[in-house]
């Protein structure tokens, strides 16, 4: 049963989901939820029952201490609730959360009858995987939807992917079939520096976000962080030749590929968002920054970049199993090109 007692009424609220795991390729898009959640000081108000969802040898629980007495803390998904405030004020309730190892179509109905009761006009669904992107570059993000008038109204990518999903890809489609508008903004993660963090895609995602859903999003420490990430990647391939020459070969690819495209969207995007920015101040729990597109970067198992690897066979988070980027639908795109701005 579902009670949302202590919850007030929110003003045109949009659920904003992601879920760490398969589809979360340098935690780019749980780090995103909980970016707003610290921002805008999300108060929880439910959490699944962790028995129902996950295997607990996959995700395991973790012991730990306060004042000497020993608790446990369980593997789930916790809602919270940020209210908005300004001219147009928006709330947004939060789902953070593990993907699920079982019952994918209960846990979707049940995310969905905290949207029904909650009045949610809207659900985003964050995602991040690995794609041939080069991280000198700004993140490609792509939005897409199942909704053909969603898609059309909003500028974005009508869903044609076939193939293995995870529980961005179901949740979308669940709220499809409820009748729930839903969107799935995806960010592409250099495949060569895949271990978390990623700042910079964790602000790509947020403000294609703030674009989505026309708020002001406080964006704190991210953009210092995202260009500390990209000054340590620049130097960890300076020191490896090979390196260097692959992200060299990545970032004529995608010049090419965007030369042509060098003109309206992206330019009035980030326009408007300057202008959001200058005329609405600082925000709450932040302060009005650049957007920007540089980041921070550590190796992920030593202290040098190592030369780009062929896929694995195996799945991993942001990877499908025997898959390479070109082979990706549009849903899960690989993060070249545009990414559907």
């Amino acid at each position: 049963m579902i009670e949302l007692e202590s919850v007030p009424e929110l003003v045109d609220p949009v659920m904003v989901a992601a879920f760490e795991g398969w589809n979360d390729a340098g935690d780019a898009a749980s780090t995103a939820v909980g970016h707003l959640d610290r921002e805008w000081k999300g108060e929880v108000f439910a959490a699944l029952d962790a028995e129902d969802y996950y295997d607990f040898q996959v995700n395991r629980p973790t012991v730990w201490l306060e004042n000497g007495v020993r608790k446990v803390t369980w593997p789930t998904t916790r809602l919270s609730v940020v209210r908005v405030g300004g001219e147009n004020p928006r709330d947004l309730v939060l789902v953070r959360g593990i993907e699920p190892s079982m019952r994918w179509r209960s846990f979707c109905n049940e995310i969905l009858g905290f949207a029904h009761e909650l009045g949610v006009e809207m659900v985003v669904i964050l995602g991040a995987l690995l794609g041939d992107t080069p991280h000198t570059r700004p993140v490609p993000v792509s939005g897409v939807t199942s909704d053909p008038d969603l898609a059309r109204t909003m500028q974005l990518e009508e869903t044609r992917y076939e193939g293995p999903t995870g529980i961005v890809g179901i949740l979308q489609e669940a709220c499809t079939h409820a009748g729930v508008p839903a969107v799935s903004l995806w960010a592409a993660v250099p495949h060569y520096v895949s271990q978390p963090p990623n700042p910079k895609a964790t602000l790509a995602l947020l403000n294609r976000l703030e674009d989505l859903i026309g708020l002001r999003i406080p964006l704190g420490e991210l953009p210092e962080d995202a260009r500390a990430w990209q000054l340590g990647v620049d130097q960890l391939a300076a020191e490896d030749s090979e390196v260097a020459e692959y992200v060299q070969t990545l970032e004529e690819a995608r010049d090419t590929a965007e030369l042509p495209e060098a003109s309206g969207e992206a330019i009035a995007r980030e326009f408007e968002r300057y202008l959001r920015r200058r005329d609405g101040g600082p925000g709450p729990g932040g302060h009005a920054t650049e957007s920007g597109d540089a980041t921070y970067l550590r190796d992920p198992s030593s202290s040098r970049a190592r030369p780009p690897k062929p896929p694995r066979t195996d799945p991993g988070p942001g990877r499908k199993p025997e898959e390479r980027p070109e082979d990706k639908g549009p849903d899960e795109p690989s993060g070249e090109g545009s990414g559907g701005e």
